[in-house]
């Protein structure tokens, strides 16, 4: 089995941590996504991958030298200029001569979705395309699909008004297609498949979808990549870990740690915590240093970057790569220091 993997977005909700790392390339519990995206779909019998790449590809490509990523296969498809998600599809597809039943999944969803299933699905419903489907709370700034008792869509009704949903099931992020799906998207422009793609195939009867309610979260804002992370550390997902989680805490065997006070806590490689500092429900990317006293609560500490002593952070700092925070300080709130950082 084939997939094509969505991971040309610029992450912009979690700038400055994607101004110069794709947000697929963050570390979820010390692991890329992308890798534990793959993972998960290696488990499904996915052998072969073609990674959908706009922004920062370089950094993809530099990052994997052996195309081979979680025991998959993978190359690379660069678009020109950006072709929204359904020209993306279309041009990854193209480029690596897709010409089977293929998956797509966007790549900075984390989930156990069970693939096989999905796939098993589709098939019994001879569907040129079927979605997993996720029940969520709110489900405004999602794809809503209702579908008749066969699972056959209705609509496909992007980002609705929260009292006019007509379901909570909420487009995942994830789909089979068959290669005709391709020869719907125009070439060389931006098309997208939620807006255009899909509404045009329930057109013609043959797209479906199946309900899920295994573990799925778009870790697309700094909280949900904070949830992400929380979620492992407590327990409500269990992910393959280089270095178990203790007392509710992820670290790193080389991060070094003082007598600080860490909950929930996911401690990266390279990284210090002086003795004294106060870490709490926060990422500390590789090699930041927290000082003597300094309090992290809700945050995330971007690569190198240095929390000074005394320093006071609170949801929802988001720190970038190298930035240094003078101790004393106190930031709350949606707060981001940082920018791009020249790559000589």
């Amino acid at each position: 089995m084939r997939a094509v993997i969505l991971v040309g977005g610029e992450g912009t909700r979690l700038r400055p941590l994607t101004y110069n790392v794709p947000k697929q390339m963050l570390p979820i519990v010390g692991m890329p996504m992308l890798e534990r995206v793959l993972a998960n779909l290696a488990k499904h019998g996915v052998t072969d991958a073609v990674l959908s790449l706009g922004y920062l590809p370089d950094r993809f490509i530099e990052a994997y030298p052996t195309n081979e990523v979680a025991g998959v296969r993978v190359s690379y498809a660069v678009e020109p200029s950006p072709l929204d998600t359904a020209g993306a599809i279309r041009f990854a597809a193209r480029a690596a001569e897709i010409d089977d039943t293929f998956i797509v999944i966007n790549g900075d969803v984390i989930t156990d979705l069970n693939v096989t299933a999905l796939v098993n699905f589709h098939r019994s419903k001879g569907a040129e395309a079927t979605i997993a489907l996720h029940p969520v709370e709110d489900p405004s700034r999602f794809g809503v699909v209702p579908t008749h008792d066969d699972g056959r869509v209705m609509a496909f009704v992007e980002k609705p008004p929260r009292d006019e949903a007509p379901t909570n099931q909420i487009n995942a992020g994830t789909y089979v297609m068959e290669p005709s799906v391709i020869d719907r998207i125009a070439p060389d422009v931006k098309v997208s498949v939620e807006r255009v793609t899909f509404p045009d195939i329930v057109s013609s009867g043959r797209l479906y979808a199946l309900a899920d309610e295994s573990y799925w979260l778009d870790t697309g804002t700094p909280q949900a990549y904070l949830d992400a992370h929380r979620d492992v550390l407590e327990g409500r997902r269990s992910l393959e870990l280089a270095t178990p989680v203790r007392d509710g805490n992820w670290i790193h065997p080389t991060a070094r740690i003082g007598a600080s006070d860490l909950h929930l806590a996911s401690v990266d490689g390279d990284v210090v915590v002086e003795a004294g500092a106060t870490v709490t429900n926060s990422v500390i990317m590789p090699g930041a240093h927290i000082a003597a006293g300094a309090v992290v609560r809700d945050s995330i500490i971007g690569p190198g970057a240095v929390v000074g002593p005394g320093a006071l952070l609170e949801a929802t700092c988001v720190i970038g790569h190298g930035v240094v925070v003078p101790g004393g300080s106190i930031l709350r709130g949606d707060v981001r220091l940082g920018g791009p950082v020249r790559r000589d």
